[in-house]
């Protein structure tokens, strides 16, 4: 897809499951219009044009997905920054896919149950690795992984879950930003 800002070509031939580099943008309102990667311009949207409100200071993630029915939309997420203490990290899970609510399961148990999109979980856990799977609510039988997830100190690893059920095509996508320094 092509990413339009203000009418202003801003992502070119955007993949599925990419991340752009991080934009820095000044407090305010952008519209955001997504097209085919084939458009000439902003004017027949695939999703949008929406109003995207950014506050000053504040680390953000727009993301293009599907609706748990699977119609084309876009959420902006904050990302916190705020650090966790000595020797964790955090872990933000974020469901974006057209499926119904999951459980999170963190090394074959449940972590965080009964996630919809587009909703999401933060979670501080010890640094290191831990086996993630995305499973049906109340259900251990892996939708998408079981995949390694590193949890590193000073960090926000988020995990988008994505893609579609119906289409078979549900997938992780890993997102890392770094964290603020505790003051001691």
């Amino acid at each position: 897809v092509d990413v339009y800002v203000n009418g202003a070509l801003t992502l070119d031939n955007f993949t599925p499951g990419s991340f752009s580099d991080t934009l820095s943008l000044d407090p305010g309102t952008y519209s955001v219009a997504i097209t085919a990667a084939d458009a000439k311009d902003a004017s027949n949207p695939v999703i949008g044009p929406i109003d995207l409100k950014l506050g000053s200071g504040n680390n953000y993630t727009a993301v293009a997905h599907l609706t748990e029915a699977g119609m084309p939309t876009a959420t902006l997420f904050q990302n916190n920054p705020d650090a966790v203490g000595k020797g964790k990290g955090r872990l933000t899970v974020r469901h974006v896919a057209a499926a119904p609510s999951v459980d999170i399961l963190a090394n074959g148990a449940a972590a965080i149950t009964d996630l919809t999109n587009p909703d999401e979980v933060e979670l501080t856990l010890p640094t290191g690795t831990i086996s993630a799977a995305v499973a049906a609510t109340g259900t251990t039988a892996a939708l998408i992984g079981p995949a390694d997830v590193t949890i590193a100190k000073r960090t926000n690893t988020i995990v988008y879950a994505w893609g579609s059920l119906a289409d078979h095509n549900l997938a992780l996508a890993v997102q890392t930003v770094k964290l603020d320094k505790a003051h001691h």
